[in-house]
């Protein structure tokens, strides 16, 4: 079996561009719509607000590489080591030369330029190819710049990667541990559990391991059972930490298989500062972290 995810609303998103081509004013519209506050821009005090701050002062041409997923192994391979990269299968800028012919029984795949679309292959057997090959084609044409003026996604070359398929014990998807740093040290480690599943959850940690309050989306989201702390646990900080170094804020993703900690993916902007806390406070508290006076 496979399955394919993607993002909705994008034709939404080019009418919306069409209409507000100004960066500022777009941001403080889309800003509006999905936190329903308006943007302080002259002084933003919560994380939702620094972000878009971000988005426009925090203009640095490496983060490119770091958010291309595929330019990204490279990095990471250089700064940490090829231990943590996650081996990727084959690469391709036009989706109808994808060979599924050489890719194993099981795989995924990914672009390079985008959020949150890929496809999850566990039995090649049973894959329509040519159905891959036109969502890829659609996901080559978008421009995930477009969606939340996150500048850095501007220049990414679209390409299609291959990826070793890798899964839980029982089967499943890994968890995802995103651990977010400020100012080059990790404070929070947000845990996705059960992804692509109803039964999908999403925790935030401190750096001691006790489980917060914090939640986006209700606190319905939160885990009921504890998540025990990774046996990596400082592994997976003392990396993320070298990978924050001179960066006001960034996301760095891991996956733990059989013991083994593997890179995901580096975000700047998690949620591009577009998805609501539950809690006002905890939006200040994390904007607190966040300094964009130095």
């Amino acid at each position: 079996m496979h399955s394919f995810v993607k993002r909705n609303k994008r034709t939404v998103y080019k009418i919306l561009n069409w209409l507000i081509p100004d960066d500022k004013k777009y941001l403080s519209f889309n800003y509006r719509m999905k936190i329903g506050r308006k943007l302080n821009w002259n002084n933003p005090q919560a994380y939702t607000e620094k972000v878009q701050w971000l988005k426009l002062n925090d203009i640095v041409p490496e983060y490119t590489v770091m958010v291309d997923k595929y330019s990204v192994k490279d990095y990471i391979a250089q700064k940490i080591g090829p231990v943590y990269v996650i081996p990727t299968i084959g690469v391709w800028e036009n989706a109808e030369d994808i060979d599924f012919s050489k890719l194993p029984e099981q795989f995924v795949l990914k672009c390079s330029h985008d959020s949150g679309g890929l496809l999850i292959c566990k039995d090649k057997a049973k894959l329509n190819t040519e159905a891959v090959k036109k969502e890829f084609s659609k996901a080559l044409k978008m421009r995930f710049y477009m969606e939340g003026r996150e500048y850095q996604y501007k220049d990414v070359v679209p390409r299609v990667i291959a990826e070793q398929y890798i899964e839980q014990e029982d089967g499943g998807a890994p968890w995802d541990y995103k651990v977010l740093c400020f100012g080059g040290k990790a404070k929070l480690i947000e845990v996705h559990a059960g992804r692509y599943s109803d039964k999908h959850t999403q925790s935030f940690y401190d750096i001691d391991w006790k489980q917060t309050t914090i939640s986006q989306g209700g606190e319905d989201t939160i885990s009921k059972i504890p998540i025990p702390k990774p046996a990596c646990f400082d592994e997976m900080i003392e990396k993320s930490e070298i990978l924050a170094q001179g960066m006001r804020h960034v996301r760095v993703d891991w996956y733990i298989v059989k013991g083994q900690l593997l890179f995901g993916e580096i975000t700047l902007y998690d949620g591009s500062g577009l998805e609501p806390f539950t809690k006002y406070e905890d939006d200040l508290l994390l904007g607190s972290w966040i300094d964009i006076n130095n």
